[in-house]
């Protein structure tokens, strides 16, 4: 009885958290943390230090199995070196997926950046096309705009007829 009451108090204290938050390891509780997560190893694994360290264990590895003495050996040069070829299987066997869920994680990435910039290029687009018949609206009212010439000649006409006026007036 107490068991269950206490199965039912935990439940009830996380019913306010989503339905995956609920249980299981922290790096698998979404999605977005463990394909962070896989990203930081692929990336790891891109170095050229991962690649130097990895060289100097094994290295090492096989120096202290063919040197050491008999009895301290862990993997024998004999037969291969087994246990560092399984160890070096399984990184392998695991460094593939990592990869490839990394890479999909960066195609989705980019495809959203693709649809991001193809809906900026359209409002762009439509901005420019706005833009090109505003200005052809503003030449075709320029061009019932009086000229400077125009304006001009009025201007002296009326100087003339003013001093025709005067003249005759005065």
């Amino acid at each position: 009885m107490a068991r269950a009451n206490n199965r039912s108090a935990r439940t009830e204290a996380r019913l306010d958290s989503p339905r995956g938050m609920r249980q299981g390891l922290p790096l698998f509780q979404s999605r977005d943390r463990f394909g962070r997560f896989t990203e930081a190893i692929a990336r790891g694994m891109g170095t050229p230090w991962f690649l130097f360290g990895l060289s100097i264990f094994v290295i090492l590895w096989m120096l202290y199995n063919t040197l050491a003495p008999e009895g301290i050996r862990f993997d024998s040069a004999a037969i291969g070196f087994t246990a560092l070829t399984l160890i070096l299987s399984l990184q392998a066997s695991y460094a593939a997926p990592l990869i490839l869920l990394a890479q999909n994680r960066q195609d989705d990435r980019d495809r959203v950046q693709i649809e991001q910039d193809r809906q900026r290029a359209e409002r762009n687009l439509n901005d420019t096309e706005y833009l090109a018949r505003e200005v052809v609206a503003l030449r075709l009212a320029m061009q019932d705009l009086a000229s400077k010439e125009f304006i001009r000649a009025e201007l002296r006409a009326l100087l003339e007829d003013l001093d025709k006026d005067e003249k005759s007036g005065g």
